[in-house]
């Protein structure tokens, strides 16, 4: 489904990404200082990024059933998705054990959380593999068996630079 020309999958993931990485650094932050108030914005940071997170799934998971099957994107796209529906399950658990705005979590209810942020990088990486290389809700004829973009910056020699293939 397209906004205005755009994926809403692609439009919509930014608010999660966002408040779900906030709410780690207002942990962190809370961790430094010891005030309480972090505790609190970040609980509320939590719940907006899964209300969020829920909505921009929906999106990705019809984004995804118009993805040809036994391509590339097909499999980044489902490795994404369930990376991505991992990510939600952690920080849903860290912001449900908090109990609490108030609560101060503990070490292990925060390390859910800051697992969760760490593949999130994982999976934010996947879903640009989708967009940026293989062109998935960007246009029609995405390329959908497109090498890996690692190989054009310098970690894998490419076999033809963009000169030569134009």
């Amino acid at each position: 489904m397209k906004i205005l020309g755009h994926s809403a999958h692609q439009v919509l993931i930014v608010f999660p990404v966002g408040l779900l990485i906030t709410a780690v650094l207002f942990d962190l932050a809370a961790l430094a200082t010891g005030e309480a108030q972090f505790w609190i914005v970040s609980y509320w940071l939590l719940a907006a990024g899964l209300i969020g997170g829920l909505a921009a799934a929906v999106f990705g998971v019809l984004d995804w059933s118009h993805v040809p099957g036994h391509t590339r994107a097909n499999r980044i796209g489902l490795l994404h998705g369930l990376g991505n529906a991992t990510v939600l399950v952690l920080f849903a658990a860290s912001w449900w054990y908090r109990g609490t705005p108030e609560q101060v979590p503990s070490t292990a209810i925060l390390n859910l959380s800051f697992v969760g942020a760490g593949l999130l990088l994982v999976t934010g990486w996947l879903g640009g593999e989708l967009v940026a290389r293989l062109s998935v809700g960007v246009d029609k004829e995405a390329h959908v068996n497109a090498s890996n973009s690692v190989r054009d910056h310098g970690i894998i020699e490419p076999t033809t630079s963009y000169k030569d293939a134009a």
